[in-house]
């Protein structure tokens, strides 16, 4: 019997697992401009420190407070405007989810994001802690993607080999150091693409049929 493709599938979280509202309403509600508080939140200056564990979530959101002051008026409006975003829930892709979930049955997995202290909560309070073997949160291991540690403590915290490591991700420079670190890579872009490439690691019928 010949063995499967891979004996792990690293999945990012946002942009794959999970998808965030956009936040126009809330920026036409406070009279902002459309993007002004992407624009604040995730300047690499500021963004950086949050996912990689300087600064803990609630600093990084404190900082975009202070970012948006003069924009929104006062700081109080702009905390207002910090609080509504905060509160957006993310849509989880439920195909996703179940492909996933069979995937654990024949391989290991991990959820490998560039993400904030707050991503453990976020994924209890969505039901999406028992999905992964491991998740391996950027901002506990002082390191984001692209940085080809990140791939490694992954692998190595599943115990497989890089070279039996299939890695998905929605940004592409994620994906090309997936590629240079020795693991297979899916640019990720929608759920056929992942059904199709986890098709001989499930025993399932490619989307096309092939």
């Amino acid at each position: 019997m010949s063995l499967p493709h891979y004996d792990a599938v690293l999945c990012d979280i946002d942009g794959v697992l999970r998808h965030w509202p956009a936040a126009d309403a809330i920026e036409r509600a406070h009279g902002l401009p459309a993007g002004a508080l992407a624009a604040a939140a995730f300047a690499p200056a500021r963004l950086h420190p949050a996912i990689t564990g300087e600064v803990t979530d609630e600093e990084w959101r404190d900082a975009v407070v202070t970012d948006l002051a003069d924009a929104c008026g006062s700081k109080e409006r702009a905390r207002d405007v910090v609080t509504a975003w905060s509160e957006l829930v993310p849509v989880v892709d439920q195909e996703v989810v179940a492909l996933l979930r069979q995937v654990r049955d024949v391989a290991s997995v991990a959820l490998v994001s560039n993400a904030t202290t707050r991503l453990e909560r976020d994924l209890a309070r969505q039901g999406l802690g028992s999905i992964a073997d491991t998740v391996v949160n950027t901002a506990r291991i002082g390191v984001a993607k692209p940085d080809p540690r990140v791939y490694r403590i992954a692998a190595e915290r599943l115990g497989v080999a890089m070279d039996r490591c299939l890695f998905i991700d929605d940004t592409a420079p994620n994906v090309v150091a997936a590629h240079a670190v020795g693991m297979a890579a899916l640019h990720y872009r929608q759920s056929e693409d992942l059904r199709r490439v986890l098709a001989p690691l499930l025993g399932t019928p490619t989307p096309d049929g092939a």
